[in-house]
C-alpha cells in the first residue's frame, strides 16, 4: 500500500489530494503548519494521520517524513501543495512579506520534496513529487512579483530535480492550477469586480473547485504517467491557451 505525503493538507487543494489519494487506497500523512487543521482532514480519511510541519524549515519537513517513516514504514509520494500568497506592488512591497513567500512557496516546495526523496532513496525504491505551480509559473500579474517569482521557481526548480532524480527512479512534475475556489482565494472571489475580471481570463468561465486539481495529482502519482517527468501540466479552465 503507497505512503504518500501531502502539505498544505489542512485546507485547499492539500486537503482535496488528501482525501483523493485515500479514497484510491493511500496511506496519507496530512501535513500542516496548522496542526488542527491537519487533525480534521486526517480525521476524515481511512488511514492517515495528522503531522505540523513548517515547510520553510528544513527539520521540520525532515521530521514530517520521521513521522511518516515511523508510522507507515515507507514514503512513496509527495505532494507540495503548501503555499501563500500576498499581493502589493514591487515598489510598496515589504522585505518580510517577499522573504515568507519565497520561504514557503520555493524554498519549502524544495525542503519538503528534498525530506521525501532522501527516505526514498534510502530505502531503495523510485517515487513520485507532484509540486504545486501555477499559471503565474509562466505569466505573471500586476501587485504579485513574489508569487509569480516563487511560482516561476517552482517550476524551474521541479524541471531541475526531474533531472537529478530520474536515475534513481523518482519522478517529478509540476501542476499549474488556473482559479481554484480555495481559502486563499475565497476573498477575491466574492467580490463580484474581482471574480468578474478573473472569469473573463478563464474560457470555461468558472474556478475549479479543488478535487479538479487532485484528481490531476492523483494521476501523476499512479503509475498511469509513469514514463512523465519534469512535465507542466496547465489545469486552469484554458486560460493559458487564451492569453
Amino acid at each position: 500500500m503507497a505512503v504518500a505525503i501531502v502539505t498544505g493538507a489542512g485546507s485547499g487543494i492539500g486537503a482535496a489530494t488528501a482525501k483523493a489519494l485515500s479514497d484510491r487506497g493511500d496511506r496519507v500523512v496530512c501535513a500542516d503548519v496548522m496542526l488542527d487543521a491537519a487533525k480534521r482532514t486526517a480525521g476524515q480519511l481511512t488511514d492517515a494521520i495528522a503531522v505540523e510541519v513548517d515547510v520553510s524549515n528544513g527539520q521540520s519537513c525532515e521530521r514530517m517524513v520521521d513521522e511518516a517513516v515511523k508510522r507507515f514504514g515507507d514514503v512513496n509520494s509527495v505532494v507540495t501543495c503548501a503555499g501563500v500568497e500576498k499581493h502589493g506592488f514591487g515598489h510598496e512591497f515589504s522585505e518580510e512579506d517577499f522573504d515568507r513567500i519565497i520561504a514557503v512557496n520555493l524554498k519549502g516546495t524544495w525542503l519538503s520534496a528534498r525530506a521525501a526523496v532522501r527516505a526514498m532513496i534510502a530505502a531503495g525504491h523510485g517515487g513520485t513529487v507532484v509540486m504545486i505551480g501555477s499559471i503565474n509559473s509562466i505569466v505573471g500579474n500586476p501587485g504579485a512579483s513574489a508569487y509569480c517569482a516563487s511560482k516561476g521557481g517552482v517550476l524551474m526548480l521541479g524541471k531541475t530535480l526531474a533531472l537529478d532524480w530520474a536515475p534513481y527512479g523518482i519522478r517529478v512534475n509540476i501542476i499549474g492550477p488556473g482559479v481554484v475556489n480555495t481559502p486563499m482565494s475565497a476573498r477575491s472571489l466574492a467580490d463580484p469586480e474581482k471574480r468578474a475580471k478573473m472569469m473573463e481570463k478563464t474560457p470555461l468561465g468558472r474556478p475549479a473547485p479543488p478535487e479538479e486539481i487532485a484528481s490531476v495529482v492523483a494521476f501523476l502519482t499512479s503509475d498511469a504517467s509513469s514514463f512523465m517527468t519534469g512535465a507542466y501540466l496547465p489545469v486552469d479552465g484554458g486560460t493559458l491557451a487564451a492569453w
